[in-house]
């Protein structure tokens, strides 16, 4: 019995752990994390990128950048300028109590459970594993930018003008892709 429950909290743990990764650079076809585009003429898309919480601004803004450097690429272009962007955060508060703190409460003291121990029989007293409530806040970041390819090299004095070269090459360090999370 002990080795079944030792399975299945190693079972649990690998689990959380896969989960608690930012998202990587990677299209968004299974979940709504990751990038997507849409073509709106044959030199311009609306390029995406969303993050899960656990992914900060500056890489959901990078992923977002290399993504449309990838694409002038793909489309036989040079460089791109952005059009238009946007960056959008959710924002939500998550909350939860710990273990005991539905059994019982005992004044301003804080919360007490009743519990039976074997060893120690029948009880009441403060929750070990209650420190308050835990209130979390949660942001996601979402990235999106409209951007029109061309060929030939970047006007100089438009910074809104991306050469996509240099951008695979500057960024393409930072980018972590699903397979890179596996190892």
């Amino acid at each position: 019995m002990r080795k079944l429950t030792l399975l299945a909290l190693a079972t649990a743990g690998l689990i959380l752990t896969a989960c608690a990764t930012a998202t990587p650079y990677q299209a968004a076809v299974d979940s709504s994390r990751g990038y997507s585009e849409q073509r709106i003429e044959s030199n311009r898309y609306r390029v995406s990128f969303s993050g899960n919480s656990l992914t900060n601004l500056e890489t959901v803004e990078n992923y977002l950048l290399y993504r449309a450097a990838e694409l002038t690429k793909q489309n036989g272009y040079d460089y791109f300028v952005i059009a238009d962007r946007n960056t959008e955060k959710k924002e939500r508060y998550s909350s939860s109590a710990g273990f005991g703190s539905h059994f019982g409460y005992l004044g301003h003291y804080g919360f007490g459970w009743s519990y039976y121990s074997p060893f120690y029989g029948y009880g009441y007293g403060y929750d070990p594993f209650f420190d308050g409530y835990d209130i979390r806040q949660i942001t996601r970041y979402k990235a999106t930018a409209e951007i029109a390819m061309y060929h030939g090299e970047k006007p100089a004095k438009n910074e809104k003008a991306y050469q996509a070269d240099e951008v695979l090459k500057e960024l393409g360090s930072k980018i972590v892709r699903p397979e890179d999370l596996q190892s």
